[in-house]
């Protein structure tokens, strides 16, 4: 006879039921700082995702802390086996201001397991940023209507900035991958 879980507390308390789950890689979201973010939000967008050109990349960032940042690089982690792409960005930006930089084209999207399955299934890659409304649902299609989905890949960066006294740092942090489609897509 088979027994069903009338709580999902029950199911998690069933013997056998923890080990009968598959290995779920760590969350990317988990490691970096404490907090997981940094006090510059940035955004990172290319028309070439969508249409076949030779645009570059435009960087975007909102610096919400209290003191200059000058971001330096970000470095794209590979988690295929390939090299990292490094992205040179060198952008001040100012403390509780905007700043936006134009960088050339560098390939954003290899490397990534997540991000090349979703481009098989046809999703188009609107943004990349550091931010996103609700982390909870990453790697979920977040809006799902008669029109419209909504879809998230998250993929772990190396952040090198300096701070308005010139002290150098290097972290781990993540950024996500915003894609879209029309339902008809």
């Amino acid at each position: 006879m088979r027994r069903f879980c009338i709580t999902l507390l029950g199911c998690l308390l069933a013997p056998g039921f923890i080990a009968a789950q598959p290995a779920v890689p760590p969350d990317p979201l988990s490691r970096g700082t404490s907090s997981g973010e940094h006090p510059v939000k940035y955004a990172i967008h290319s028309p070439a995702w969508s249409v076949r050109s030779n645009d570059g990349l435009r960087v975007t960032a909102h610096n919400q802390g209290d003191e200059t940042v000058t971001l330096e690089s970000l470095t794209f982690r590979n988690n295929l086996g390939g090299s990292d792409v490094h992205l040179e960005l060198d952008l001040e930006v100012p403390a509780g201001r905007w700043a936006e930089t134009e960088r050339p084209y560098h390939d954003l999207l290899s490397g990534n397991s997540c991000v090349r399955d979703t481009r098989k299934e046809n999703w188009r890659l609107m943004e990349i940023s550091n931010y996103t409304l609700n982390p909870s649902v990453r790697g979920l299609i977040i809006e799902d209507t008669d029109s419209f989905r909504i879809f998230q890949c998250v993929r772990d960066v190396r952040l090198r900035w300096h701070d308005s006294e010139g002290t150098a740092h290097e972290e781990e942090f993540w950024v996500m991958y915003h894609f879209e489609r029309t339902r008809l897509d």
